[in-house]
Formats: structure tokens, sequence, C-alpha cells
């Protein structure tokens, strides 16, 4: 007897063989027994999930001798031949030869006869999205109004190519990737029927390596069995597929935690002589990085992490050495290293500087870090103020309230340092520079302080008063007096004119000696001190 390849021999035979489809199986399982089955179905799904499968199922379901019925006998003459492949009531059409309006036509003509010898005429197309516009169409008609002993099933992997008219006039099963669990479990009973040992380390391999697909899955294994016998652990796996073992893949990414840039080079150096696709490295690690960030935000995720206990233990492990933030950087410097791995010429160059990149994004501090750090200095410098001091203290009496200053005391205070808040101003708008140079504060009101300017400028009041310069001008002179006030601006008259000053009061003190005097009030601050040193920076600009 010839061999059959364990995909074949491993075909679900029943809907409820059939792994990781429950909401597909169930749905049509109801359909059957309350006799709701529609005329046409159309199963959507990447390779290797079930889609034909289902539609075999569902046609033995419908042409059982004992049928309709949700579980065929599989013995009957219409089960073997629907089996068999040769049961001329289950016609199976491959969409991608057979994808011309003649075909179409053929197939339209035909269905008008009933079943030779059972009770529905099922047609499977398989790969649906390949038929031409004009057979799509020359199917409408029969597809919205077929004969009562006609039934369709459709199988594509891209939907979107499907014109909507079709999908419309079908009931539409999208089926799921299946899980790494549900493949490693499927492997697991078929290699114990089969009398083959499998490591753990090996099935989790193999079913990494299918990406979702079981029939890929089944593939490399009967492909591992030829090659390595009866005996089967991961080194073998990954020998064949040239996949990388899942405890290299963590040291890696413990390296690239760890900015240790030698380590990385190392690992990729031997990947690369042992002939490992290092396209695939990438991703493998996007998705290990990934995995990080679930454990993160939630570390019992059901069903967000298909993982050993082993590797769970492992991220958390990473999880203790850093934080979201960087890793979220990382995966962006991955993305960006895989996107550009695709057209390079050197892969393993790329690769590592790619991997480089990512460690200096491990080690980079986050902003939240430093406002943290910031906070904490901040906290430790107010209570090292406030905490008593060794050394005996002079018994003194309570200090006296603050007297509050006069109108006229607050003026000689606006009087005296009135060049540093004509220079601040200038600073703060320097396009207005010129209008405030010949001014001078006048008198302090109860709630103004009132200022005067050249008459030469009276044209131009409506600068002075623009809503931004009052609350410049409003906030430079509250640091002067203690006390918010309005600014209230009026021309000289010509007798206040003449007690201008006649150095334009700016410029008396360079700039740069001003910047230096102010740099050097905020170093004498003990909370700005502090985060200095512990940042190794220093003060280039002040902004009030």
């Amino acid at each position: 007897m010839a061999y059959e390849v364990l995909a074949r021999k491993w075909r679900p035979q029943q809907f409820a063989d059939v792994v990781g489809q429950e909401h597909v199986t169930r749905t049509l399982t109801n359909a059957i027994e309350s006799g709701r089955v529609a005329h046409a179905y159309i199963f959507i799904g990447s390779r290797g999930i079930g889609k034909t499968t289902s539609a075999r199922i569902l046609a033995k379901a419908l042409n059982c001798e004992k049928g309709p019925t949700p579980y065929p006998c599989d013995k009957c003459n219409s089960c073997r031949e629907i089996m068999a492949g040769n049961n001329l009531d289950v016609i199976e059409i491959d969409g991608a030869s057979n994808n011309g309006v003649e075909q179409v036509r053929d197939l339209r003509d035909s269905a008008r006869y009933v079943p030779t010898h059972s009770q529905y005429k099922i047609y499977i197309i398989d790969e649906v999205h390949m038929l031409s516009t004009g057979a799509f169409n020359a199917l409408l008609k029969i597809l919205e109004e077929p004969p009562a002993h006609v039934k369709f099933i459709f199988a594509t992997t891209e939907a979107h190519k499907v014109l909507p008219t079709i999908l419309s006039r079908c009931q539409r099963f999208d089926l799921r990737r299946i899980s790494v669990q549900d493949i490693v479990e499927r492997l697991r009973t078929g290699c114990k029927g089969e009398g083959v040992e499998i490591s753990e380390d090996a099935l989790f391999a193999i079913a990494r390596g299918a990406e979702g697909g079981l029939r890929d899955a089944e593939s490399a294994l009967d492909q591992i069995i030829s090659f390595q016998g009866k005996s089967i652990q991961e080194d073998d796996v990954l020998s064949v597929f040239g996949l990388v073992s899942r405890h290299v893949l963590e040291q890696l990414m413990m390296a690239v935690l760890q900015s240790d840039v030698p380590k990385i080079i190392q690992i990729i150096a031997e990947m690369d002589q042992a002939g490992k696709d290092l396209q695939r490295v990438v991703m493998e690690l996007m998705e290990q990085f990934r995995n990080l960030l679930v454990i993160f935000y939630d570390v019992k995720a059901s069903g967000a992490l298909e993982l050993l206990p082993a590797q769970v233990e492992f991220y958390e492990t990473c999880a203790k050495t850093t934080d979201a933030g960087r890793v979220l950087r990382i995966i962006d410097a991955l993305m960006e290293t895989d996107s550009r791995m695709r057209y390079a010429l050197s892969k393993k160059t790329l690769l590592e500087t790619g991997l480089i990149r990512c460690s200096r994004a491990a080690e980079v501090v986050t902003l939240n870090a430093l406002l943290k750090q910031v906070a904490e200095l901040k906290k430790n410098a107010s209570s090292n103020s406030v905490a008593p001091s060794s050394a005996p203290e002079p018994v003194s009496s309570p200090s006296p309230q603050k007297k509050k200053k006069t109108p006229e005391e607050e003026l000689k205070v606006m009087e005296s340092q009135w060049r540093e808040v004509i220079n601040y101003m200038a600073k703060a708008d320097s396009l207005s520079r010129r209008y405030f140079i010949d001014t001078l504060p006048l008198r302090v009101e109860e709630t103004a302080l009132v200022v005067g300017f050249d008459p030469e400028f009276a044209s131009e009041k409506s600068t002075f008063e623009a809503p931004r310069i009052q609350q410049i001008f409003s906030r430079i002179v509250e640091r002067k007096l203690g006390r918010k006030v309005r600014i209230k601006f009026e021309p000289l008259t010509p007798e206040t004119k003449k007690i201008l000053p006649t150095d334009h009061l700016v410029n008396k003190k360079t700039s740069s000696e001003e910047e230096l005097s102010g740099v050097q009030k905020w170093y004498a601050d003990p909370v700005i001190k502090n985060v200095v040193e512990a940042f190794n920076g220093s003060i280039t600009d002040v902004r009030e």
C-alpha cells in the first residue's frame, strides 16, 4: 500500500475532530440538527487551518445515508466515496485552474440535473477568489436561486478578492489561526499513535514554525521523522528548518536588555555560521518582546500568551530589569530593522547594527523615570531642609510678621529695580524692546502700577496694552512687589519727561553678565543643584 502523508492520514473526519474552529463546527452542527442548512457557504482563512476539511465534512454530513446528520457514519458508500474524493455528487473544483466563464457555464448547466444517488449535489470550489470577474458574474444567478438539490461550499484565503455580490449570497465563516497549544496537543496525540517519541521543546519548535497552520506543522513533522526517525529532540527540528532555539533567543533578548554589545555580536556570528534565517530571527525577537510587553500589563492574560511555564518565568525575570517604555522603543527599532533587512545585501551587518540600536534604546532613561528621580530629589531636599540639626541652636524670639509696604515704598522699589524689569521685558518680547527703553514707574495705586512712556510713542499705545505685553509685564512686576497688579500706561508730561535717564536704562549690564548672575542664582538652589549633579549636567538657559 502506498505511503500516506500525515497531513492526509490525520485529516479530521468529524466536526468534533476539527482543531481550533469550534465556532464553525458548532454552528454547522446546530444548522444541520435544526434543518436550517443554507444553500451556500464560504470558508475564509489562511492556509492549513481546516477550510477544505470542514467543507468535506459538511458534504458528508449532508449526503450520509443516515443523514443529513452532524455525525456522518464514515461507513456508508456515500461517506467512503466522499472521503476518497470520487463521489459523483460531490464535485471539488480548483478555482485557480477552472476560473473561466466556460467552466462556470458548464457547472451551471450540470447543476440542473438531480444527484445520482445522494440527497444533494454539492459543489466545493477551492480558492474561489481566483475566478475571473466574468466567471463570478456567470455564477451569480444560480447562486442566488439554486435548485433545491444543490449546495455550494467555497473556500478562499483572500476574501477581499471575492465579489461582494457573491459574498452577500453566502453564509460566511472566518476560520481562526490555530493556537500553538492546540497544534502541540494535536501533534502530541498523533505522535503517540504513531509510536514517535518527541520532546516538548521539539513540539513547540514545530508549532512555532507553523505560524498557526496545522497542516504545515503536520508536514514538518513528517519531514523530521523521515530525517531523524522516531526519536526527535529540539535540535533535530532546528537543524532541519533553520530555526533558532528558544534558549538562544532568550540569551539574545537578555543581551539586548543588558546592553551587552559583545554578547549580541557573538550570538549573531554563531547564528550566521550555522546558516540560520536572520530575517526570521528579527520576527521571533519581536514576538519575544511582545510577550514581555503583555507580561508588563497583564501577567495572567488569558489567550494572549501561549507559553510554557518556564518561559513565563523568564519573562517575569526580564520585566524586573526594564520598563514598558523601553520595550516599546526596542520593538519600534526591530520593526525598522525588519523592513530594511528585506532589501539588504548583508543581513548580518544590518541585524548587528539594528540590535545595537535596540540595546541603546534599552538603556535610555524615559521621561517618566527622570521626573520620578527629580521628584525624589525634591522630596529628599525638602526633608533635609526641615531635619533637626544635631548642634544646639540659640533660642530666638519669633520673627515679626512682614510689614506691608506703602505705595511710596513700593514705588521706590520699582524705581530702584526698573532697569532689571525692562531688561526682562526686552528678553521676553524683543520686538517691543524699543518702546520700553524710555519708560519709568510714575506711581503705585491699590491695584495697578502706572508706567509712563515717551509721548513720541503715543500712537503705539495699543502695543503697550496688548494682552500678551500686559501679562508679561504684570508677571515681572509681581515678583518685585510680591503682589499682583495690573499695568496702566500713560504718556509722560513735559515735566516728568525731564527725569528720564539718559543712559536708556537698558544695557547698563551686558546680557552675558546678567545671564551669568541668573544661572548662579539657580545653582544656589539645593534642589536644582542636586538634579544637575545627579544627571551630570549643566544649566544652559533659564526660562522664567
